[in-house]
């Protein structure tokens, strides 16, 4: 029996989820949802549990204790009877599918092109033919603004139209929403822009994002909520002028601080 979350109308929900990596707490009772549509940035230091708390939603790491809910279901575990069950491979993978992940380091097949990259998913995953797969591939680099490069392989391509590959390929499943952890972080200055400006196109589309970032100028651009995490904890969340522009906890104006200090010091 499949379980249920407590608020439908949350697309991911976390509810007093812990995670520790021996004894580095990286998060710490995290409650919070985004709701449908919503384009949500989590902000604040590495170490914070940006990556941690993105990568807990695709099952690529287990929480220690409290429930995600993705789409009303339970992620990694299920419920059966009033008792917990890890779910298998198979179910992770199925969950998985739903939603698009974007990572900082691009992970594209070296021997692939790009629209095999993109087309990967969908063929091993929903058993889309070959020609189906390409042709949704090659709308989706064109979205992106690559389907001129769509046979060149990863080395031929510079690491902003990888990542834009990337996009491509989280968004060829048709996700319910899409995770972005730290898209730009890897990239050179010069790069970043292609990049945040195919993400500002996703979120005029309506799509569910809940994007990592050190971005401050475009998560107060972009989002309808900005979410502070210092030390694995939510410290303040609020709409982007609130958060960025009049910061109630001490914790985010010192973070805030120090970035306005690094981005004078580094134009």
């Amino acid at each position: 029996m499949t379980a249920k979350g407590p608020a439908e109308s949350a697309l991911i929900r976390f509810d007093h989820v812990s995670k520790a990596f021996g004894s580095n707490q990286v998060l710490r009772d995290i409650s919070l949802s985004v709701d449908k549509g919503e384009i949500v940035c989590l902000i604040g230091p590495s170490g914070s549990g940006k990556s941690t708390l993105l990568r807990s939603v695709n099952c690529l790491n287990d929480i220690d204790s409290g429930d995600i809910y993705v789409d009303g279901e339970t992620v990694g575990f299920e419920d059966r009877r009033g008792k917990r069950f890890v779910r298998t491979e198979a179910d992770r993978a199925r969950m998985r599918s739903k939603i698009g992940m974007v990572f900082q380091h691009f992970n594209l097949f070296d021997g692939m092109s790009a629209w095999e990259n993109v087309a990967y998913a969908p063929r091993v995953i929903h058993n889309t033919s070959k020609a189906d797969a390409k042709k949704r591939a090659l709308e989706l680099l064109t979205l992106v603004g690559l389907k001129e490069h769509a046979e060149k392989f990863p080395k031929q391509l510079s690491g902003g139209q990888q990542q834009r590959v990337a996009i491509a390929r989280a968004l060829a499943v048709d996700p319910v929403a899409c995770l972005f952890d730290e898209p730009t972080s890897a990239l050179d200055p010069e790069l970043v822009g292609d990049v945040l400006d195919v993400m500002r196109h996703l979120a005029q589309t309506g799509l569910t994002m809940l994007v990592a970032t050190h971005e401050i100028a475009f998560a107060r651009e972009i989002s309808s909520r900005i979410i502070v995490l210092v030390g694995g904890e939510v410290i303040e969340q609020g709409p982007p002028e609130q958060v960025i522009d009049n910061p109630q906890n001490p914790r985010t104006q010192r973070f805030l601080s120090r970035l306005h200090t690094t981005a004078a010091t580094h134009p």
